[in-house]
């Protein structure tokens, strides 16, 4: 979807010689819809007993990650370096969550030392862990009629969480061996635009907390985990904030009538996602049996196109008048698969011409990768005072041979590991 206007009416004016003196490609994020967004979110869900934990993999950049801090906001990590980057962003205690798959023993000890919020996602491995926080919370698998999406994959073959038959059983272990509080995560949707299927989906969360509740098993929180969706595409409808949280509210209190757990939610997209754009330039246009236009910008800047054929809206935002055909928009990857759309209509794109590719400000350059040689790009900010500034510089040679042995070091000498 176009950028939302309030950030166009800022970028634009400034963005050709933004784009000129500083060099393309870069990610541009607004401050200002950021955090905008964090206050929509929070005031929909009033004084029901919320707290809303930025999930870090979607924009793991410590200035983004600052400024949605000083709102109120947690963090959600999922690994070692997302815990370490909490930390180092002032994040401490239980502003965090820590919600990983297939977890390592010392990243559980990270988090169990940092004092984090910590989510069990199988019971393998808190018969692994010698130690248990003082909370203990499981990830249920994904089930129930709001299950399952093109994002997370079918429900069947899931990875995450713990069979809802084996909760009960897994959380008196934990409170066997010590636990006195517990809470349930949940998440079963990704990318969701229905306010109705998403609450349904965190309804079916707060109905396995009951049938725990009833077997004895009294939680502090429910955490609904993220999910929900952005306007990628133009005819998209946005999901309505306020519409969702009451009913998710009210989902929680039919559940729980008399004692309401607190709501969790690990939002990312949503908050970030529609608040950054990819601004590449055109350097090449050919004809390969369809018209192509080649952009300074590859898949190693935005890989969702490839990895999920995921929509993403790209404008030219300074051309006018020029009759419009349509094109296959590719970065310069040695790799077919490296095109940012098919077949799109777009005004007759010319080397030199900007693009714009929009909603990146959700898992971009967060899930870029450096195939081929091609560096990820630079993260600039506009910030509330409308000063563009830099919060993560492009990548470099250096960058990109910064761990190479050049000369080789020996692990493994006559015998004897080093």
């Amino acid at each position: 979807m176009p950028i939302p206007d309030d950030f166009a009416a800022r970028l634009l004016p400034i963005l050709d010689d933004l784009a000129t003196t500083y060099g393309t490609p870069f990610h541009v994020y607004d401050a200002r819809g950021i955090v905008a967004t964090h206050r929509e979110l929070v005031a929909a869900f009033g004084d029901a007993g919320h707290k809303q934990y930025f999930a870090v993999k979607a924009l793991p950049n410590p200035a983004v990650l600052k400024l949605l801090l000083a709102e109120g906001s947690g963090l959600d990590c999922a690994s070692a370096t997302e815990l370490t980057l909490a930390a180092r962003v002032g994040a401490t205690g239980d502003d965090v969550v820590f919600t990983s798959n297939n977890t390592h023993v010392p990243e559980y000890r990270q988090a169990l030392d940092a004092g984090a919020v910590v989510t069990f996602d199988d019971r393998s491995f808190l018969d692994r862990a010698d130690e248990l926080p003082a909370t203990v919370a499981f990830r249920m698998s994904p089930h129930g009629s709001a299950a399952g999406s093109g994002l997370m994959g079918d429900t069947a073959h899931s990875k995450f969480g713990v069979p809802v038959a084996e909760l009960a059983a897994s959380y008196r272990e934990a409170a066997r061996r010590g636990a006195t509080r517990f809470g349930l995560h949940g998440m079963t949707c990704a990318n969701e635009l229905s306010a109705e299927r998403a609450a349904r989906a965190a309804t079916d969360v707060f109905a396995t907390g009951a049938q725990l509740a009833e077997a004895g098993i009294e939680l502090d929180y429910v955490n609904i985990g993220g999910g929900l969706g952005i306007r990628y595409r133009p005819e998209d409808v946005a999901i309505d904030l306020a519409d969702w949280a009451a009913a998710v509210v009210a989902a929680r209190d039919r559940h729980f009538p008399d004692r309401a757990p607190r709501i969790l939610t690990e939002l990312g997209r949503i908050v970030t996602g529609p608040h950054g754009v990819l601004v590449s330039r055109v350097i090449n246009r050919c004809r390969k049996g369809r018209e192509v236009v080649g952009l300074d910008a590859s898949m190693s800047a935005l890989m969702r196109p490839a990895l999920y054929g995921a929509y993403h809206h790209i404008s030219l935002p300074f051309v006018g008048g020029r009759p419009e055909s349509p094109f296959d928009v590719v970065g310069g990857l040695c790799e077919n698969m490296d095109k940012f759309a098919l077949d799109r209509a777009l005004p007759d794109p010319r080397p030199g011409d900007l693009a714009l590719i929009h909603d990146t400000g959700a898992h971009g350059q967060a899930m870029g990768f450096t195939y081929n040689g091609r560096l990820r790009p630079a993260e600039l900010l506009l910030t509330e005072a409308g000063e563009v500034v830099e919060i993560r510089r492009a990548e470099t040679f250096d960058d990109y041979t910064a761990t190479v042995c050049w000369e080789p070091a020996p692990v493994l000498t006559a015998g004897v590991a080093r």
